[in-house]
């Protein structure tokens, strides 16, 4: 893109970045931007971590349409810790190959889900960016024949929009499939729940590879050379998440993440301090 080179040759020109994450969160690249206090060839602005900054369930339209209410009571009625809920972002689709072993795979695992699935793009075998949409026929267009019969006990399929706060803060919600988009994986840890890594596009993968190092997310495989991540898998990995000592140690994990969150943005948290900070300087007329 022609604007990026122009914005990156700008950067050394600002006096500091907002960052939406949290020293705890990640100690080793905050610390690595530090002790490079050089960006081409100039001073690098300082960064401010001011994050956890996700949004709370009075920020979401939750009765906006049937199908969030619909969603949120069906929910209600699920045990415990039993859910893995489904969904790649606002912009975010799969390929209809794709769609098809997820959905086999979800069967397969015989867990509870919730999946906010949108119409499948072909523009590449895994998935697409931007191209979301919704279709007026509803999912049961482009999902295995017979899958929403043969499912309806246990899962949820909704083909337009949810609300990803209310859901992922619901207590039978256990597991988020999740696209790695930094503000999906930023409420899913302020949510204390684990993820099952699935990037599409962008920085994903680099957020996916992050979070599995961290121990709080598993990332599928793909098979064959058209790098479809196949039913089996898509079992294997849910199972895993939901029943087995993984998703246990996985969860323990991300709660302890959790704590590390609401103690940043608390009085005298890190996120706290960074922007207590700043404000200071800007009082005491520095540069800022």
């Amino acid at each position: 893109m022609p604007e990026v080179l122009p914005l990156c040759n700008r950067i050394p020109l600002v006096k500091g970045v907002f960052i939406n994450t949290w020293e705890e969160l990640e100690p080793v690249a905050l610390g690595a931007v530090r002790k490079n206090p050089f960006f081409l060839g100039l001073p690098a602005p300082p960064v401010y971590p001011i994050g956890p900054l996700t949004k709370g369930n009075e920020d979401e339209p939750l009765t906006s349409t049937l199908e969030s209410k619909k969603m949120l009571t069906w929910l209600d009625k699920q045990p415990p810790d039993s859910v893995v809920y489904v969904s790649f972002g606002s912009g975010g689709t799969l390929s209809g190959e794709q769609m098809n072993e997820l959905a086999w795979g979800l069967e397969l695992s015989q867990t509870r889900f919730v999946w906010v699935a949108r119409p499948p793009s072909e523009v590449s075998a895994s998935g697409s960016f931007f191209e979301a949409g919704y279709d007026a026929e509803g999912a049961a267009s482009y999902l295995p024949d017979g899958f929403l019969d043969r499912t309806k006990e246990r899962g949820l399929v909704i083909s337009s929009w949810a609300p990803q706060v209310a859901v992922l803060s619901h207590g039978s919600v256990a597991g988020f499939v999740t696209h790695c988009g930094w503000n999906s994986v930023l409420e899913s840890i302020a949510q204390g729940v684990g993820m099952i890594a699935w990037p599409l596009y962008a920085e994903q993968s680099m957020n996916a590879r992050m979070l599995v190092d961290m121990g709080v997310a598993v990332w599928p495989k793909p098979a064959g050379e058209r790098a479809v991540v196949g039913r089996g898998e898509v079992e294997r990995v849910v199972r895993s998440v939901m029943e087995g000592e993984q998703g246990k140690a996985m969860r323990q994990k991300v709660i302890e993440l959790q704590g590390t969150a609401f103690k940043a943005l608390g009085l005298g948290g890190s996120s706290n301090a960074s922007l207590a900070g700043l404000a200071d300087e800007w009082r005491a007329g520095g540069s800022l």
